[in-house]
């Protein structure tokens, strides 16, 4: 039997993930008013924002690797993406584990598809919470009207800024606390992973539920993004990547035919729940 591949240097792990505190860092002290690149003593205003998108970034990836542990699958730690804000307002394209040995059987790929998403959910719920409680309702002024960048909401982001704001007047907006950025985001972020195409997170949990049939939802979602792609071109970027970089195929676990038991059916299930839940079909608009 070939030996297994040498382990990663986890140097780069650390890194890479330094980078991203800074750039992040920078994204965060950005949206609020500080140049990071003239005044860079004035870094640390995006402590809030950087520290949040991290916490539901790590969490995330750490529950897809202590479920890959937990099943006997090697994967490496997480690998950061760091990007500087001139090119990306966040500071970062997320991060990813790499699988190093195959996932054994269908239950095995729920829990290591959903877990992450799930648990970043969480993080995020609450934190988009804390952070709408420090948001402010300010009035638009009219010389904005048409230039300004408003976000979009999920059906969740929506009921709970109406749980924690209330009412928003006519001609106000939420001027939302770094945070509850950080939160939205991590929303956003939760809802791209479960898409249910390829070996996104979604595929693995889709693939796990239906088998052969993972391919043709995954189809029939990649269809879907194209109409809306009208209203935020960044779909039509996604489906891009989807079709012709990340694939629509979706290797089969090493035992296809072990049943699924009831408790990870479930937890497919509610996997499917918070994707429709965190689901923004236009996040990005100006009006």
């Amino acid at each position: 039997m070939a030996p297994p591949p040498p382990e990663p240097r986890s140097w780069v792990n650390v890194l890479l993930f330094a980078g991203t505190i800074i750039t992040t860092m920078a994204a965060g002290a950005m949206q609020v008013g500080v140049n990071p690149f003239s005044h860079p003593e004035l870094l640390h205003k995006g402590i809030p924002f950087s520290a949040t998108l991290l916490l539901i970034l790590g969490v995330h990836e750490c529950a897809h690797y202590l479920a890959a542990r937990q099943w006997g699958v090697r994967a490496t730690l997480p690998y950061f993406i760091p990007v500087p804000p001139p090119l990306f307002m966040i500071g970062t394209m997320g991060a990813f584990i790499k699988l190093r040995s195959p996932i054994p059987n269908r239950n095995a790929l729920v829990d290591m598809g959903a877990s992450g998403p799930l648990a970043g959910f969480v993080v995020a719920v609450v934190v988009s919470m804390i952070g709408l409680a420090r948001s402010e309702v300010i009035r638009m002024p009219e010389a904005t009207e048409g230039s300004a960048l408003f976000l979009g909401n999920s059906l969740l982001f929506s009921f709970l800024s109406n749980a924690v704001i209330g009412h928003i007047p006519e001609g106000y907006d939420v001027m939302l606390n770094p945070v509850a950025f950080a939160g939205w985001i991590g929303l956003f972020v939760t809802a791209i992973n479960l898409l249910p195409i390829g070996q996104l997170d979604g595929g693995h949990v889709i693939y796990a539920l239906f088998g052969s049939r993972h391919r043709l939802i995954g189809k029939m979602t990649l269809i879907a993004l194209l109409p809306i792609g009208i209203l935020w071109p960044g779909w039509f970027v996604w489906a891009f990547l989807l079709l012709m970089v990340l694939g629509m195929k979706h290797p089969p676990p090493y035992n296809m035919y072990q049943p699924l038991d009831p408790r990870r059916r479930l937890i497919g299930y509610v996997a499917i729940g918070v994707f429709l839940l965190s689901f923004t079909p236009v996040p990005f608009r100006f009006g």
